[in-house]
């Protein structure tokens, strides 16, 4: 072997390739100038291409190095970047010891209309349960030709259906009736997920037991230590309530009902009872603990609304809010504002976006699926102007006919004492420097000595 030929091939390669590297930063400076000009053009971006920049020249070290074997996570992790995506949590919203709480969730960070299982709202009553799906079992009885019990095994026997729907909390934004308490998108509407469900129809079941004429009522019951109980009219069930077992493709999670759970599309999600261990039919509902102390509204006349189950015609401004805000952005840039709606009656139709509270709307556009009973995305193309304030508001609407509400409408009908089923619009401030503040807009609010709720002179 020739010692001193190879000494200089070598070398000869170690001269091209620095030769190479500076072609490279050539063609990279020449690229960025175009890039800067093209650019300027366009506004779609205003920051300047870096040349030299060493995130493009050098070498990174996950690029130089072995990466994981395809052994180590067989169950699949998020990034360690990601670490601040995670269902969140609060006192005020716990019983003390988390097990009556929630965990609510970061859809400032979702992306199109399907939430991750891990990310999911979670809502328990007493605690979360870990059933062995072997030893579970599933009652349907009450006004049924032929009562049986199920194993999860017969259960899934029967065909299957795979539906995508939300779920929602009727305590989703309970908590600003009186103001905004929280600066933040995560708590005042994370009370909310959307998921793409397996499971089997209650009405097919009832077709092969046989379902009583005077049955109006079925009963929900959880396996859990709370047995959540929750009755549901008849027609709602013989419509599209679904036994499910599936979630995103995976077996349900355990804080999401596993081996399985009821699901009751577009209506309160607490009726969507998890740990499902009895389905009972009868003809008057049961007035359960939940639908009676709970999960009720009391009006300003001192009557209480109960029995009434869909979540009303709502939407959301998801970016930017407090969690993303625009202090990055520089005068003149084109910035995508996007949101989520939804309807517990049928499907949306349409998103207004309002840049100064309300005053004036202009039409957002609808992204990708528009399904019933499911998360919509929609956005708006906006040119950023520095230092200028806007309050950001959006309106839904759906096929029923319903239009999201202003909030002194829904005050008018409920008073600000009630906790769930709020669905008025939603704003958010954009300050001089780009960052968001959650607000409130209101007419002028009064009181006439009776105690009746009044705005502007009108009942």
């Amino acid at each position: 072997m020739d010692i001193k030929k190879s000494q200089q091939d070598l070398e000869s390669a170690s001269n091209d390739e620095d030769s190479n590297i500076n072609g490279r930063r050539d063609f990279f400076r020449k690229t960025a100038a175009l890039s800067v000009t093209a650019l300027a053009g366009t506004s779609l971006l205003s920051s300047e291409a870096k040349a030299d920049d060493p995130a493009i020249m050098e070498p990174q070290k996950w690029g130089t190095a072995w990466g994981d074997p395809v052994t180590k996570n067989l169950y699949g992790m998020p990034s360690k970047y990601e670490h601040n995506v995670t269902r969140r949590y609060t006192k005020l919203l716990a019983s003390g010891n988390y097990r009556a709480s929630i965990a609510v969730t970061p859809i400032h960070e979702s992306s199109g209309i399907i939430t991750p299982n891990g990310l999911f709202f979670s809502r328990s009553h007493g605690g979360v349960a870990h059933i062995d799906p072997n030893e579970h079992r599933l009652m349907i009885t009450g006004l049924v030709e032929k009562p049986i019990v199920l194993t999860m095994k017969q259960l899934k026997r029967y065909p299957s259906v795979t539906r995508t729907h939300f779920i929602e909390c009727p305590a989703n934004g309970g908590q600003e009736w009186r103001g905004p308490q929280y600066n933040s998108l995560q708590f005042a509407k994370g009370f909310m997920s959307c998921a793409e469900w397996t499971g089997v129809y209650v009405k097919t079941i009832l077709e092969d037991l046989g379902l009583k004429p005077e049955a109006n009522w079925m009963l929900a019951e959880g396996g859990d230590s709370s047995k959540m109980g929750r009755t549901i009219p008849i027609d709602k069930v013989l419509d599209d309530a679904m036994i499910v077992w599936g979630q995103n493709g995976e077996a349900l999670r355990p804080e999401q009902g596993y081996p399985v759970r009821l699901l009751v599309p577009g209506w309160e999600g607490n009726l969507c009872v998890k740990w499902l261990r009895r389905l009972d039919f009868a003809s008057e509902p049961w007035y359960c603990k939940e639908e009676t102390s709970k999960y009720t509204v009391l009006k300003p006349t001192g009557k209480a609304i109960q029995h009434f189950y869909a979540n009303e015609v709502n939407s959301t401004v998801t970016s930017p809010s407090p969690e993303i805000d625009w202090t990055d952005l520089e005068d003149g840039d084109i910035v995508e504002i996007e949101g989520l709606a939804w309807s517990g009656m049928g499907t949306i139709t349409g998103v207004d976006i309002s840049f100064d509270g309300g005053n004036n709307y202009v039409e957002a556009k609808l992204k990708g699926l528009v399904l019933p009973k499911c998360w919509t995305r929609w956005s708006y193309m906006h040119t950023y102007k520095k230092g200028q304030e806007l309050i950001l508001t959006s309106r839904a609407m759906d096929d029923a006919g319903y239009i999201q509400p202003t909030i002194d409408e829904e005050t008018l009908k409920v008073g600000v004492e009630a906790v769930y089923h709020r669905n008025a619009v939603e704003s958010w401030k954009v300050e001089k420097d780009g960052k968001i503040t959650h607000v409130q807009i209101r007419s002028q609010l009064d009181r006439k000595p009776n105690g009746e709720l009044v705005i502007e002179g009108k009942v």
